[in-house]
């Protein structure tokens, strides 16, 4: 019997980050190569699982060519502890991610775009800010400021983390195994999102019969406070879509329109859903939709006359 495949069924690569081996999928468009190529990862504790399929099938159906990885601690990736979601090794990750990229037969070097969402989103800021060879970032309902997310989370909740944060802080100096919170919660439970639609939002980002890990180290509640990826739009050379919605419970939109106009090749679209309504139904057609337009339009996937000759 002749087995049907899929021929834009990404296959699995790896890569080395800080000595450590990151896991991801290659999407590669039908056709000749070299393709435009786009990097992918997940926010807060998600994998490359949790819908981004959905989105890397679409460009590559477009002809790009997608590399979708997950950060070291998490998913598939290597990494001690597990579920440690330390941001300095996640930016090391996005340019070990880049730089894996660009060294693929298969992908144009010059012709790199990134993309993130929810934390990632703010990670594609500040990765965008050091590289100046991307050709286009695209920021999807982005945490742009520190002090802006830690407010939008209710005050006895923040207590709460903020012990169970320093308790775990300080074991870790003694080699005590992290204290692991929840990443979604209900409301007024202790976890790093409870708004009212984080629980049920994060919960059908999560691929079918797969256990996906709903939890990280509570240390990183003492880190998030004191990074602001928005502060770096003025420095982004290349263009920048800047998908934000408005009723965003997580990563409120006030905070990040307002770093979003300071980019110098800035393009908002603004989305009357809430921070995971995007990834699914008619919303997800609406930004996946305006994603491709910002790709074709900022990246070509096939080169100008002028970039052949």
């Amino acid at each position: 019997m002749n087995t049907i495949t899929d021929p834009l069924a990404p296959t699995t690569i790896q890569f080395n980050s800080g000595g450590s081996r990151c896991v991801a999928d290659f999407y590669r468009p039908l056709g000749a190569g070299p393709f435009p190529v786009v990097v992918m990862a997940h926010g807060l504790g998600g994998t490359r699982r949790m819908r981004l399929p959905a989105f890397a099938e679409r460009f590559a159906a477009a002809g790009y060519a997608c590399l979708v990885f997950d950060y070291r601690h998490f998913g598939d990736s290597e990494g001690e502890p597990r579920q440690l979601l330390d941001i300095n090794r996640q930016l090391e990750d996005w340019k070990a991610a880049i730089a894996h990229t660009r060294s693929l037969a298969e992908v144009d070097p010059e012709r790199v775009a990134i993309w993130g969402t929810s934390f990632g989103g703010g990670h594609v800021l500040a990765t965008g800010a050091s590289d100046t060879r991307l050709v286009a970032v695209i920021s999807q309902c982005p945490f742009t400021d520190g002090l802006a997310s830690s407010l939008a989370t209710e005050p006895l909740v923040s207590l709460r983390l903020t012990a169970l944060a320093l308790a775990d802080r300080i074991g870790s100096w003694f080699g005590a195994k992290p204290i692991l919170v929840p990443l979604a919660g209900h409301p007024g439970t202790t976890a790093f999102m409870t708004s009212p639609d984080a629980w049920q939002g994060y919960n059908a980002l999560l691929p079918s019969g797969e256990q996906i890990r709903n939890e990280a180290a509570a240390r990183f509640a003492l880190d998030i406070i004191r990074y602001y990826p928005g502060r770096r739009t003025p420095a982004i050379r290349a263009p920048v879509l800047f998908c934000v919605c408005d009723p965003d419970s997580v990563a409120p939109a006030k905070q990040t329109l307002r770093h979003a106009q300071r980019a110098p090749r800035h393009e908002i679209k603004r989305y009357p859903h809430g921070h995971f309504d995007i990834y699914v139904g008619d919303a997800f057609e609406q930004v996946v939709g305006d994603q491709l337009d910002f790709l074709r339009r900022s990246v070509p996937s096939l080169p100008t006359k002028r970039e052949k000759a």
